[in-house]
C-alpha cells in the first residue's frame, strides 16, 4: 500500500456515516421536543408579567393625572391624556410618560382604557387582550379580577 492510499484510507475513516448523522439528528430532535415547551411556557409567562407591570405603571400615571387635575381621563381622551393636555383640564402636569409614547403590550397591541369602567364601576378598566388580540378568553390581562 503506497502512502497516498494510506492517507486516503485514514481520511475515509474519519468521516461520519449517514446512519451516525441521522442518529445525531434524531437525538437533537428529541431533546428539542422535550425542552422547547418549557421555554415557550416561560416566554408566555414573561409576557404576561410584563403586561401586568405595564398596567400597574399606567395605573400610577393615571393616579397622578387624577391628583393633578381632579379627574380621570374620559374614554374618548384615553391614555393619550397622559401625553397631551386635554382641552378642558386645569393643573395638568404632564406629559406623564417620559418616552413621550404610549407603551404597547408585549404582543404589540395598544392597552385598552375605559372610564367609567364596566368591571371597575367606580374607577376605570385597563387591559390587554393578550396574545390573541381579542377580548375575552383566559389570556386577557386586566386591572380587575373576574370575581369583582
Amino acid at each position: 500500500m503506497n502512502s497516498r492510499t494510506k492517507l486516503y484510507a485514514r481520511n475515509a475513516r474519519r468521516g461520519f456515516s449517514l446512519i451516525e448523522l441521522l442518529l445525531v439528528l434524531v437525538i437533537l430532535a428529541t431533546l428539542t421536543a422535550i425542552i422547547a415547551p418549557r421555554f415557550t411556557s416561560r416566554s408566555k409567562q414573561a409576557r404576561v408579567t410584563a403586561a401586568k407591570t405595564d398596567i400597574s405603571r399606567l395605573e400610577l400615571l393615571l393616579d397622578s393625572f387624577e391628583i393633578d387635575t381632579g379627574r380621570l381621563p374620559t374614554s374618548d381622551e384615553g391614555l393619550d391624556a397622559l401625553l397631551e393636555e386635554p382641552s378642558n383640564v386645569t393643573n395638568w402636569q404632564g406629559p406623564y410618560l417620559k418616552k413621550n409614547a404610549l407603551p404597547k403590550d408585549p404582543w404589540g397591541n395598544a392597552y385598552i382604557y375605559e372610564y367609567p369602567g364596566k368591571n371597575n364601576t367606580s374607577s376605570y378598566d385597563l387591559s390587554s387582550y393578550g396574545p390573541d388580540g381579542k377580548q375575552g378568553g383566559d389570556d386577557d390581562v386586566t386591572n380587575w379580577t373576574e370575581d369583582e
